[in-house]
Formats: C-alpha cells, structure tokens, sequence
C-alpha cells in the first residue's frame, strides 16, 4: 500500500471529480493521501476533504507565494486550524525565489514564524524549497537541535545539501519528475538517499509521471514513482512501499507503525534481528532513537528477546532464502548461544549462514568464539570502519584497544569460515584504499566499502 504525502486536491481541475480521484487512488493501492494546504483558505479546505474522505488527511500553513502580506496575525489562525484531528503537518511552508510573488523578507518572516508554530504544537513541517537554497540551509541548520522534523516535497537542491539534511534526520520526496527523461539529475541525487529518508508523493495536480506526462497529475499516479525509486535503489515495488509508509508514520503518524520485526527479508536474504543492545557506540549507528531499515521497525528491549525457538518458527525452510543473516541493530555475539542454536537448525536444513558482527565477540563473550563458527557460520562480515586504532575509538566509542581485538578476531575466523568480509565507511578522514591494501594483503579478507551520513 502505498501513502501520497503531497496531494493539492483543493485545486479547482479537480472539483466535480473527487468521488472518482479517491475511488482510483484505492484502486492503485493507495492507502492514505496528506493534502498541504498553501494559504488560510485552503487550509479550511483540506479541513473539509479530510471530513469528506476517510483516506484524506491535511496540513496547514501558508506557502511562500502567499506570503506578501503576512503578518502575526496569521500565526494564531494557523494554529486553530492545526488542532483539528487530521491535520498532522504544518505546510506547505518554506522560500521560493524563483518567482517574485512575495518579497524575500517576507517569505523569510513567514517561514520561521510557522517553523517555530510547529515546534511549538509538535508536528512536522512540509517544505518548500526553489532557487533558495543557501537562505533555505541556514534557517534548518539555526534549528539543528530543536527537535525539528518534516519532508523537503519536491527536492531539486544539491546532493551535498541532501545528505547533510539526512543527517538532520529529514524525510525527502520527489515528484513524477524523476521519471523524465532529462532528469539524470535528480536520479542520482535519489541513489544517494538512504530509503529511511524518502517520502512518495505526487505533488498534484502538477510533476505528472511518465507516461501520462502533459495531463493532470493525481494520487493514483504516485505508483510510477515509487516504481522509479524501486528500479534506481535496486529494490522491489512492494519494498518502496512498505519503506515509504513506514517513513510516513514515523513522520506525520499516518498509518500503522507496525511491531518489531524479530525477521525480515531484504532481496532473496532473510535477516535475524538478535538484540538491539551492543558494546559500542558508533556514531553512524540509529539504534537507540531510529531502529528503522528499509521499512521494518527492529527496535526491542532486552526483556522482549525472543528465544531460538521462535527465530527458527520464523524462518522455516532455510532453503527459501540465499542466506540466513544475524544482523539487526545490535551486536549479535552478545547473544551468541542463540545464534549457535539458530545456526545449527540452519545448518541442519541446508542453510547458508552469515553473521554481520563488530569484531568484538571474544572479548563480549570473555572466550575466543572462532572454533565455535565451525560449520555453523559461513561468512563473517565485520565493520572495520578505519585502519587507524585512534580514528577507529573515535567512531566506536570506545578503547582504541578493541581495534586489535577485532582485527584479531577477524583473523581468526579465516581458519573456521568460508570467508570474511571487511566493511568500511566512506568518509572523507578515511584512507580507504590503504585499508583495502591491509585487508585484502595482510588479513586476506573481502573488502566493502559502505556510505556513510553524517
């Protein structure tokens, strides 16, 4: 099921036709739509469709095109509005300086007003961003630290300007115009963000996908994106959908959050969410305030662990899958008797097994575990992260000491598994061909490189 999270349906190109644009959107798998509205009228109109529709819900604010006679009074009818119990952002806002309908310091004025408006009610915002990029940059990073939330809709800025609103944990959507022929652009700025940061929308009734590019755009339409991001992350259809509702919960608390997921599969692989509890503290590492990925919520306490048995329920026929990997957000040879005991049934029914690990479990486990691999565990794969012990403790959170534990542990488990997997971030302070050199020389171990979002 898929959720359109921009959708002006209070456009007048759709009046008369509502009843058939919603029964469509649930023909196409849609299960939720969010209307921004973009001025004080039609904030009173997205309050109306989502008493209409069942499906529908809002947010209120006022774009920057509207913004030419802003004033404070604006403030306290936006935020009557915002408390009715459907209206879950506050947008679209944002600065456009592509057109001169409103004068910048107005725009800027209003724009911050409705920013400190959704801190203060705690909901998300829905930004509007054109041709101000390094004005629009230097408001969201004066609010880094407040707890702000909420989508750039529509993102045409700079990659660099994109990952570093990924790091700020911000949500990000295009519109049908990644589907264009001439947007290499945009596509790869979307292959770079991680899918826990994407949004699907449609920006009805304008950016209508190919192939129905030159008419009204509407909801139904949102699948051809989703589709184009499934082909561009190298994922399935069903995969972006189950990512980006989920995202959508996270942000505007539309739809169902869902339990955590003690299984899940990613491609052909199922993945074994052993513990969220681990001895470091990376600081690329989401699992104390997001344990989210690709949709699936893997966040748990420790007194909600399940054992071996239920693991091995879910798994079923190992066969079913091109390997059985214990990763999750936690360090899973804290766990490692529950590991051995899924393993073996693994194992026992013709499984392949891998275990994605920090490198730390003799020293978790006070014991060397590597003989214990033996014909239970097929690949290890370990987060190198840096050849430098000093950059190493700085990343980990801890002893620059646990760097030769890991690498020592690395290298023994070459004698007792088929292959080990070195990973590395790629930041810029890393030296990652020299680490490639010694993993591949002196370990002689597979080497990865994986991206990192500061």
């Amino acid at each position: 099921m898929f959720i359109d999270t921009h959708a002006h349906l209070f456009y007048p190109n759709f009046e008369g036709e509502l009843d058939e644009i919603i029964s469509r959107a649930k023909e196409n798998a849609i299960e939720y739509i969010l209307v921004p509205a973009t001025d004080i009228k039609t904030s009173e109109q997205v309050i109306d469709l989502t008493e209409k529709y069942e499906i529908v819900y809002g947010a209120v604010g006022v774009h920057p095109h509207d913004t030419k006679n802003w004033n404070s009074s604006f403030i306290p009818k936006i935020e009557k509005l915002a408390k009715n119990k459907k209206i879950v952002a506050i947008g679209e806002i944002g600065l456009d300086y592509y057109y001169d309908f409103s004068p910048k310091e107005k725009q800027i004025e209003a724009f911050k007003a409705q920013i400190d408006l959704a801190l203060k009610l705690d909901l998300p915002v829905i930004i509007h961003n054109r041709d101000s990029d390094e004005d629009m940059m230097e408001i969201i990073r004066s609010y880094c630290g407040s707890g702000l939330k909420g989508q750039f809709h529509c993102f045409n800025g700079s990659l660099q300007d994109a990952m570093e609103l990924v790091g700020m944990n911000f949500m990000i959507s295009f519109t049908g115009n990644i589907t264009f022929k001439k947007a290499d652009g945009l596509r790869k700025i979307l292959q770079h963000i991680p899918p826990e940061n994407l949004l699907l929308e449609t920006d009805s009734p304008f950016m209508t996908p190919e192939p129905h590019r030159g008419k009204r755009n509407e909801p139904s339409h949102v699948k051809f994106v989703a589709e184009k991001i499934a082909e561009i992350h190298k994922l399935r259809t069903i995969d972006v959908a189950r990512i980006t509702s989920f995202n959508a919960f996270r942000t505007f608390r539309i739809g169902s959050g869902g339990e955590s997921a003690f299984t899940y599969k990613l491609g052909d692989a199922l993945y074994i969410n052993i513990t969220n509890r681990c001895n470091a503290k990376c600081v690329f590492c989401k699992r104390k305030e997001n344990p989210v990925l690709r949709g699936f919520n893997l966040g748990m306490e420790r007194s909600e662990e399940p054992s071996a048995d239920l693991y091995i329920q879910e798994i079923g026929n190992p066969k079913n899958y091109s390997e059985i990997v214990f990763c999750g957000y936690g360090e899973p040879t804290i766990r490692w008797n529950v590991v051995k005991d899924i393993a073996r049934y693994v194992k026992a029914n013709g499984g392949m097994t891998r275990i994605n690990t920090n490198g730390h479990g003799n020293v978790i486990n006070k014991k060397d575990i590597t003989p214990e691999m033996k014909s239970l565990i097929d690949v290890v794969s370990i987060s190198l992260n840096t050849f430098d012990p000093k950059q190493y403790s700085e990343l980990v959170g801890l002893e620059s000491s646990y760097f030769d534990e890991m690498i020592d542990f690395a290298k023994k488990s070459k004698q007792y598994v088929q292959k080990v997997v070195m990973t590395i971030v790629s930041i810029d302070e890393v030296d990652i061909e020299r680490a490639r050199k010694i993993t591949e020389k002196e370990i002689g171990a597979e080497f990865r490189v994986r991206e990192f979002f500061s």
